[in-house]
């Protein structure tokens, strides 16, 4: 019986595995060795026997993390249906067909892809270009997988609406399973544009019964962001800035009042909206009679992402 060669590779010191595992993979043998010589010397090594490449570990707290590469269809049935008992997330790159029954009906033809499956039960087909899915699924499917001939078959099925995606995989080339955590907060920061969207759909950003009239109004200097009226009837003229404003914002906001003053027999405020003020911008903006409204980017963000928002959103990203 011919030996097939063994190689250990060092892995990184910060991972701590509890065991040793050795399992075969259409004919691979491998294994994850912990090597008790010093606690304060512990070395790792991955042993590969094939140009098969598989790692299992065990990580403290974690269960097994799995990668196969080009795996057998009974190795990647039985990988993926243990992910599935075990709310695992798992990756699937391979050669597949795509079949959608709801709603709808489509079919995608075999192509090479990328399959995300999330632990949540949400599901996302990717092609290798674009950034968007091409198929997919929210969180709440249930998650099947069975063979059919030679081909590995993965079902997302979801009862409410009724609707089920079906994904024949002809070869696999990669099949990961990984236990992730991620309890890192999520930062929006938004664009000015995005601040300018936020004022329109909540003109309280700016003060109580400020009413918007109109934005991108164009003037003889430029273009004002936000052109309303207070409660007091007098018009107001807001220039957004997402950083902090110095003595050139004050300026500009300066020049856009006195255009629209030259336009109206109203008075006319000018408000600069920005996360803050620079010192050298604080004296001008008192001596031209403007005023400031501390307006922080991330409340912004999370005035767009509010539900009862996002239509208005839409309807200003499509006027736009």
């Amino acid at each position: 019986m011919a030996m097939l060669p063994l190689f250990l590779l060092p892995v990184p010191d910060d991972i701590a595995y509890r065991t040793l595992e050795l399992s075969s993979h259409s004919g691979a043998w491998f294994g994850v060795f912990s090597s008790t010589e010093s606690s304060a010397f512990q070395k790792s090594y991955l042993a590969l026997t094939s140009s098969k490449f598989c790692w299992r570990s065990h990580v403290l707290t974690r269960e097994a993390a799995v990668v196969l590469q080009n795996p057998a269809i009974d190795a990647a049935i039985s990988t993926v249906r243990e992910a599935f008992s075990k709310r695992k997330t798992l990756l699937v790159v391979g050669k597949c067909w795509v079949d959608y029954q709801g709603r709808a009906s489509s079919k995608l033809e075999l192509g090479e892809r990328i399959v995300i499956l999330k632990q949540d039960g949400s599901l996302l087909v990717h092609r290798p270009i674009g950034y968007e899915p091409v198929n997919w699924q929210p969180s709440g499917c249930i998650f099947q997988a069975t063979s059919s001939g030679k081909m590995l078959q993965i079902r997302a099925v979801r009862r409410k609406p009724p609707e089920s995606v079906r994904i024949s995989f002809e070869s696999v080339y990669l099949l990961s399973v990984l236990s992730l955590m991620d309890k890192g907060e999520f930062m929006l920061h938004a664009s000015e544009e995005d601040m300018q969207k936020a004022i329109l759909l909540e003109p309280s950003l700016i003060e109580e019964e400020f009413k918007p009239i109109t934005y991108e109004k164009k003037v003889e200097p430029g273009f004002v962001d936000v052109y309303g009226v207070d409660k007091a009837g007098r018009f107001v003229v807001v220039e957004i800035k997402r950083k902090t404003a110095n003595r050139e914002a004050v300026l500009q906001l300066s020049k856009y009042v006195k255009a629209i003053r030259s336009m109206v027999n109203r008075e006319v405020r000018g408000i600069l909206a920005a996360p803050s003020l620079a010192k050298s911008a604080q004296r001008l903006l008192t001596t031209l009679s403007l005023d400031f409204k501390a307006l922080d980017p991330k409340k912004c963000a999370e005035v767009l992402s509010k539900p009862e928002t996002r239509r208005l959103q839409e309807f200003f990203e499509m006027k736009g």
